[in-house]
């Protein structure tokens, strides 16, 4: 294996070049080996000007996150790049691909940057619950105005190279090869005579209105990043940029920096990086299995999901044939694709020409027969077990040999679905979630049957179209819904009890949750679980409470947003939620028919409730083998359903409480509540009565 950091000398021009594949990240054998090389070349009287490039598809994208759970070796960062920036000649970066992270604090700590024209610059550190922490709090403002950092910093965008050459990050921007163009600009700087221009020595960029900025800022976080640590101690440091000389601030970044990387929120953020690269290994699976070709879908049923599954696979090139039973709900699907197409064209991140030719790749038809040479065929018509049977029996019939039957169920029994054809093996679960065009995750079902190669392909296809495939084996609802259903009993009881819609979702909300759960309700529409529920009624609780507030509003057509009124009314073009005094009299006159006392239960208490029955669900999944890792259900929760990821996901949010907590609480809502919802799953009293955790089980330290 090459030198990660290797240096030649031409014409008094040193080119050191970063080579440390895939992505050329900062790990502690990089940053010795920049010590090393610019230490002697320091000591070259015939340098004249040096080049900082990148081998490879990318610059520097990023660091090695483990160091923040073992501590960063020396040498440091701030070593590293002051011994950059003090070099007694200039120092050009040549960007190319993208410079994430620690890659643009070196490009910072250089004198001058030349960017090709497709590089990107951005700052994800928020993302895992840091801040820049090399420096990038205080170089970056006096690179560009504070308006624009704070910006980057705060959203993590990665900035295109025109832009960044508009704003000052870059001094200039080529279309031939980086690093030519940068050893051309060295050179001209040499002939001018130009010298380093270290970033620390320039002022803040928009100082002098610093302070009113700031305070808007902060307080737009405050509103938009609710809970968060890390977006108020970033503004916190860019502020010691503005009011404290270079070295001062540096010593405020550095001691944020410190409390950060420790603080939940960032070990939660690390949490779910690591999980994400997790899902895709599947126990007993091996490696040598090789995936199924694909090169062309079929997709039954042309309504929402259909679509946006549709716009999926075309997204990634993959053509698809699109099959249903009537050519107005055809039309009017494909119409629904192109206007959500021009929707991306209209805001500027489509090109029109991309539009058509994605809308070209898309079929349509009312014939079966128009799938008989699709390699996977994705069945996503309504959730009704009878008409899912029937449309598999008709694909079993044209499907050729080796094609894969996907369905996208989001409760129904994949096993009995497969059991229609003779091809149970070829059958599994793909559960999108709406709108599928947008929403990251992809549950794949695993049935029982279901072949090894069948799962790897899926799992390829996931990756393909840009999602996030998390494995689930065969129960109703899978790891989501499943988990959904205790969350949202809980949810509705508390109405019942007193509780508004309005208080149990600002509750829910101001805990984190994207949206709260009765609200959830309304825009996927009331009548889509009532009738779930009323299928199988034959496994629900004997309880005339149970889940009523969602029947009370189906009966009466209140079936949420697409109607107008829900738990919530939707008035106006808006349709903006607000509190329906009608549903809430409904609620209340319900309950006094029940005899449900009116607790009315507080924002502490609905939380409990309705995260801890949750989290007491994942346990059962866990202990039935239906969920493969309590980090698979945290990707599945922060991907799909709204958790916050600055908490980790609901296994990971429980293991920070501490197993015991949780499991006392179960039992404190038994005394207080019906029993017959409180009762521990054997896995969590094991786990909090021996003082261990999920992450620990996952492990097999307890085992």
């Amino acid at each position: 294996m090459s030198e990660p950091v290797s240096y030649s000398i031409h014409d008094g021009i040193a080119v050191v070049t970063i080579d440390s594949p895939p992505v050329n990240a900062i790990d502690q054998t990089l940053r010795a080996r920049l010590k090393k090389t610019f230490t002697e070349l320091r000591a070259q009287a015939g340098v004249k000007a040096i080049v900082l490039a990148c081998a490879g598809k990318t610059f520097v994208a990023g660091a090695d996150i483990k160091e923040f759970d073992t501590g960063i070796a020396e040498p440091g960062y701030h070593e590293v790049l002051r011994l950059i920036e003090d070099s007694r000649v200039p120092v050009v970066a040549a960007v190319h691909g993208t410079a994430l992270g620690g890659g643009v604090e070196i490009t910072l700590a250089c004198h001058y940057r030349v960017a090709h024209v497709g590089a990107r610059f951005g700052l994800p550190e928020l993302s895992l619950g840091i801040i820049p922490g090399a420096g990038g709090t205080q170089r970056l403002p006096r690179a560009v105005a504070l308006e624009v950092a704070l910006d980057m910093m705060l959203t993590g965008k990665p900035m295109a190279a025109g832009k960044a050459l508009e704003a000052g990050l870059v001094d200039s921007v080529t279309e031939r090869e980086v690093l030519p163009a940068a050893i051309a600009f060295a050179r001209e700087l040499v002939q001018k005579g130009a010298g380093p221009r270290r970033t620390r020595e320039l002022s803040v960029k928009g100082a002098a209105a610093a302070g009113e900025l700031l305070s808007a800022t902060r307080a737009k976080v405050a509103r938009t990043m609710r809970n968060r640590l890390a977006p108020l101690a970033l503004i916190d440091a860019v502020q010691a940029a503005v009011e404290l000389d270079f070295d001062k601030g540096l010593q405020v970044e550095s001691k944020l920096s410190a409390q950060l990387e420790q603080a939940t929120e960032a070990k939660a953020l690390r949490h779910l990086f690591y999980a994400e690269r997790e899902v895709r290994k599947i126990p007993g699976l091996s490696p040598a299995i090789a995936a199924r070709p694909i090169a062309s879908v079929g997709i039954v049923g042309s309504g929402t999901m259909g679509g946006g599954i549709a716009m999926c696979c075309v997204n990634a090139g993959i053509p698809v044939t699109l099959v249903d039973a009537a050519q107005q709900n055809l039309e009017r699907g494909l119409a629904t694709i192109r206007k959500n197409y021009q929707r991306s064209v209209d805001r500027g991140s489509l090109r029109a020409e991309q539009m058509e030719q994605r809308l070209a790749l898309i079929t349509g038809s009312l014939d079966y027969s128009a799938l008989t040479e699709a390699d996977l065929i994705i069945e996503a018509v309504f959730e009704n077990m009878a008409l899912k049977k029937e449309i598999f029996a008709r694909l079993d019939a044209v499907a050729k040999p080796g094609a894969i039957l996907g369905t996208n169920t989001s409760t129904l029994d994949i096993d009995e679905i497969a059991a229609v054809t003779h091809r149970p093996q070829d059958v599994i679960g793909l559960h999108f979630f709406s709108p599928a065009n947008v929403m990251q995750l992809l549950e794949v079902v695993q049935a029982g049957k279901t072949a090894p190669d069948v799962l790897v392909t899926a799992l390829e296809l996931a990756k393909r179209i840009k999602k996030t495939g998390v494995v689930a084996k065969v129960c109703y609802g899978f790891i989501g819904n499943r988990m959904m259903d205790p969350y949202g009993r809980e949810a509705e009881r508390c109405v019942l009890e007193g509780a508004t819609p309005t208080e149990v979702d600002s509750a829910l909300e101001q805990w984190g949750m994207a949206m709260g759960i009765l609200a959830v309700y309304d825009m996927a529409g009331v009548d889509i679980g009532h009738l779930t529920r009323v299928a199988r009624a034959h496994s629900l609780p004997k309880d005339p409470s149970f889940y009523r507030p969602s029947a009370l509003l189906f009966d009466r057509g209140w079936i949420g947003q697409k109607a107008g009124r829900g738990y919530y009314r939707y008035d106006g073009a808006e349709r903006k939620r607000a509190a329906d005094p009608e549903v809430i009299a409904m609620l209340a006159e319900e309950a006094r028919r029940l005899n449900i006392p009116q607790r009315k239960p507080d924002a502490a208490e609905i939380e409990q409730r309705c995260l801890y029955a949750m989290i007491n669900e994942g346990a059962l999944l866990l202990q039935e083998g239906i969920a493969l890792r309590a980090s698979d259900i945290d990707v599945v929760y922060t991907a799909g359903y709204g958790f916050p990821r600055y908490r980790g996901g609901p296994m990971f949010y429980a293991d920070t409480l501490g197993l015991r907590t949780v499991y006392d609480g179960i039992l404190a809502f038994q005394k207080t509540l019906d029993p017959q919802y409180w009762q521990p799953a054997p896995l969590l009293k094991e786990l909090a009565l021996s003082g261990s955790s999920f992450a620990q089980w996952q492990t097999g330290q307890t085992r």
